[in-house]
């Protein structure tokens, strides 16, 4: 049995280690999962995003989604599990009607075996502050979102339709 305590805070990466047979879990849990096949997604995003994104990336709460990976594996954890605040406006801020100096497909990079994060990090390092990049994604990129965040890039989301999400990032 593994040591391994499964939490919102838990690396996808890591609890794919630890219990190979959580993939599937994950799968049939949300469509979305089915990206972790992809091995490149697997080495880069997967390393990065904890389980408490990887449930925003499924459409899922992150309490259903631990209390589910550590009932079907017997998983450590313990304690309450709380979700982090995620709360933003809802208002669309001004900056986002900017034309954006970039367009990603993250759709189309997944499928090539290729990561929307070190994309838009390449494209960002190319831009002026105050310019925008938009990524599209067929899931909320949640990992894409906490990334660029913790950089200090501004960052707005929104869901256009059941497949497709636009993400805008305003360089600082």
């Amino acid at each position: 049995m593994s040591t391994f305590t499964i939490g919102p805070d838990s690396r996808v990466a890591d609890l794919l280690e630890a219990y190979p047979e959580a993939e599937e879990i994950l799968i049939g849990l949300a469509p979305q999962f089915k990206a972790l096949k992809n091995p490149v997604l697997r080495r880069t995003v997967a390393k990065v995003a904890t389980l408490e994104q990887a449930a925003k990336v499924g459409g899922l709460q992150v309490r259903e989604l631990v209390l589910t990976l550590r009932q079907e594996l017997g998983g450590g954890g313990g304690g309450e599990i709380a979700e982090s605040d995620g709360t933003a406006s809802l208002d669309t801020p001004g900056w986002v009607v900017l034309d954006a100096k970039v367009d990603i497909d993250g759709g189309s990079l997944l499928d090539a075996g290729e990561t929307p994060i070190a994309r838009a990090a390449s494209a960002l390092a190319t831009m002026d502050s105050g310019e925008v990049l938009v990524v599209s994604a067929p899931f909320q990129p949640a990992p894409l979102i906490d990334s660029l965040r913790s950089k200090r890039h501004e960052v707005y989301a929104r869901e256009q339709s059941d497949t497709t999400w636009r993400v805008w990032i305003k360089k600082q």
